[in-house]
């Protein structure tokens, strides 16, 4: 049978685009329109029923589970998968699981009662959010975002290489003359804290480095605070501080400032994610950029191609990320022996 991805494929454009041109709804230019339209019927491309109930019915909603919607990388990621679906007339619910397992699950079950017509899933935990994101997922189609689950290869995903990420982020800093660094991050309990600090270990190692103990615990801005002070304590201050997202970044910057520790003059500091958080802290932060908007696009289009074709396997998308440098890795670091903790 012929899916909406063989149409978009054929007439060389997204499946969002082919399924808009489809459904006459959104913004596509008039040729693009005949374009799809045509290729459609070359192919014999059924339009499915369910597909087409989701773009134009009076239920077109789609859920989404964030772990936490306060953290600004998932209300700017909310935001733009909003903008995606509008694009098609649908529209977004939003469910916040706190990061906890069993409001995680209530969230899931209660977007599924509301006859929601697929859901996008930040997971709680790579572990123990199994069993409910792969319940969910037998039910409507649902596709992982951001984090994923272990055991996965049946489920969809859409996110980012974050180990690639992180070794930009390391390459830099010693460009920038840092020797010894420290990766201040989340546990191992989700996918990203354990992809982005087994990245740090393998890239520090590749690149002859000197780690210091890692700083694990949450994605929260106090435990940068708090990781600030630990690292201030130490004998000798790193040269770098690899920071496992934006929130623990600008946490670390703030603790330093109060212990005067400069930054970038006495340690460089780098974030993940291109929050706005990074361009109104002071320093100005250098983090790793993850393209938001194409993850949003790539997700919807994922979730489209499960609706289209129910009994579709579930793609894994890994898309890349830019460095965005800022102030906090500004200056050129001389030998962090020279820098003893008061």
């Amino acid at each position: 049978m012929v899916s909406l991805r063989d149409v978009a494929d054929a007439a060389g454009v997204s499946i969002a685009t082919a399924s808009r041109a489809l459904g006459g709804k959104g913004r596509v230019s008039e040729a693009t329109t005949r374009l799809v339209r045509e290729t459609a019927d070359r192919l014999g491309y059924q339009v499915n029923a369910l597909g087409k109930a989701l773009r134009e019915g009076s239920d077109g909603v789609v859920g989404i589970v964030v772990p936490m919607v306060s953290n600004p990388f998932y209300a700017a990621l909310v935001h733009e998968f909003e903008d995606q679906l509008s694009r098609l007339n649908l529209k977004l619910l939003i469910a916040d699981s706190h990061g906890e397992l069993d409001r995680e699950l209530e969230r899931l079950e209660a977007l599924a009662g509301r006859r929601v017509r697929g859901i996008f899933a930040v997971p709680a935990y790579f572990d123990r959010s199994r069993p409910a994101i792969s319940k969910i997922a037998r039910q409507l189609p649902l596709v992982q975002v951001d984090r994923r689950v272990e055991d996965d290869s049946a489920l969809a995903f859409v996110g980012v290489d974050n180990a690639d990420g992180i070794g930009q982020a390391l390459r830099h800093v010693a460009e920038q003359g840092a020797g010894t660094v420290v990766f201040v991050g989340a546990d191992d309990r989700t996918s990203v804290g354990r992809e982005r600090r087994r990245a740090f270990e393998t890239v520090v190692e590749q690149l002859g480095l000197a780690a210091q103990e890692p700083i694990i615990d949450r994605y929260l801005f106090e435990f940068g605070l708090s990781a600030a002070e630990r690292l201030r304590d130490r004998p000798t201050l790193p040269d770098a501080v690899i920071a496992g997202d934006d929130l623990i970044a600008t946490g670390l910057l703030a603790g330093f400032a109060r212990h005067g520790v400069s930054v970038p003059g006495d340690v460089l500091i780098t974030g993940f994610d291109g929050t706005i958080l990074a361009d109104i802290c002071n320093p100005t932060l250098t983090t790793v950029q993850q393209p938001m908007a194409t993850i949003a696009e790539a997700g919807v289009e994922e979730l489209l191609r499960k609706i289209d074709d129910t009994g579709a396997a579930g793609a894994h998308v890994r898309l890349p990320t830019t460095l965005r440098r800022g102030d906090s890795t500004g200056a050129r670091v001389t030998s962090s022996a020279s820098h003893s903790a008061t």
